[in-house]
């Protein structure tokens, strides 16, 4: 398993495989968030069967598959509220991090400097500099 911190409680990662599920609840993580859409992977790894696997390890699994496309307003919301949000230690995951760690940065936009969003998505080894205008340039907390 590849699983890279942004926040103490927020974790991202590539696709996850259901005999990861005692490790990770051993690692602290509460809750598996699902980022990947079923039509890119084979059955063995679709959301239902990493559900299955997570519930048997007593960890509470979401799903909000993420594209390009679906990448709007009102998903990145739901995406926060699933994950960032939760009060758990949230695992999101998809094809390789990315999608998870772009979607947790837009949910933080307007709460978070852009500077430090795009420093926690670099400590965890995603440059997601490109979406710097997205996230809200002259925000300042306050």
């Amino acid at each position: 398993m590849d699983i890279r911190q942004l926040t103490p409680t927020y974790f991202v990662s590539p696709q996850i495989d259901p005999g990861d599920m005692e490790a990770l609840k051993s690692a602290g993580i509460d809750c598996i968030l699902c980022n990947r859409p079923d039509a890119e992977v084979p059955p063995s790894h679709q959301a239902d069967a990493i559900e299955k696997a997570a519930t048997a390890a007593g960890l509470r699994f979401a799903v909000c598959p993420l594209t390009h496309q679906t990448m709007v307003p009102d998903v990145i919301a739901e995406n926060r509220q699933l994950g960032a949000e939760s009060g758990e230690t949230v695992l999101a995951y998809c094809a390789s991090g990315t999608r998870s760690t772009i979607a947790w940065a837009l949910g933080q936009a307007g709460r978070m400097a852009p500077n430090d969003i795009l420093a926690a998505a670099r400590g965890g080894g995603y440059d997601i500099e490109q979406i710097r205008p997205m996230l809200g340039e002259d925000f300042a907390p306050g």
